[in-house]
């Protein structure tokens, strides 16, 4: 006998709904099989431009959109989340921007997301992501991120060898140059 929230016997606790947004199938299917456990619904959406009907129809934990779309891709999607949210038209949902690369980022925050990857994608990432935006976190994937190095600066009188070293009067901070002689 079948018990109501069971499945073979196992007890299916109700994880929520996450709206997957890509016109690349690949990408749909990489996302649902990060994310899909017993207890959640996915919701694929083939274009932007249909993301918000979904939304007002699911009321989903998480929305996970491609950068890249045909006619309307995650920035303005997120944009429209977001305008249309402030109206009282939607409900506030988390979005996931999937960028296809660092420079995009820039976007992602510019749109409003709660968090972003850079792809190519890998399961442990997304599920973290998704777990800590379903929990009202942020995600900011580090991947491919620049590396600062650190430049030491040496003053001129830190050594006999910079003498005659001038900063230079449009040089970006910490650049020197050197004075030349005008041969007279």
């Amino acid at each position: 006998m079948a018990v109501p929230g069971t499945e073979n016997g196992i007890s299916l606790k109700r994880v929520g709904t996450v709206i997957i947004a890509s016109d690349a199938p690949s990408l749909r299917a990489e996302v649902a099989a990060a994310l899909g456990e017993p207890g959640t619904d996915l919701v694929e959406v083939y274009t932007g431009q249909d993301v918000a009907g979904k939304v007002k129809e699911h009321t989903p934990e998480l929305v996970a959109v491609d950068m890249q779309m045909g006619n309307m891709g995650a920035m303005a999607v997120c944009m429209e989340l977001r305008l249309e949210a402030s109206y009282g038209n939607l409900p506030e949902v988390p979005v996931l921007m999937l960028v296809d690369r660092r420079a995009d980022v820039f976007l992602a925050r510019r749109a409003g997301a709660q968090g972003w990857l850079v792809k190519p994608l890998d399961p442990l990432r997304l599920r973290k992501a998704a777990a800590e935006l379903r929990e009202g976190g942020s995600y900011h994937d580090r991947t491919f991120e620049p590396v600062s190095i650190p430049v030491p600066h040496r003053s001129p009188a830190a050594s006999d060898s910079t003498a005659g070293v001038a900063p230079a009067g449009n040089a970006p901070a910490g650049v020197e140059t050197r004075a030349v002689p005008d041969g007279s």
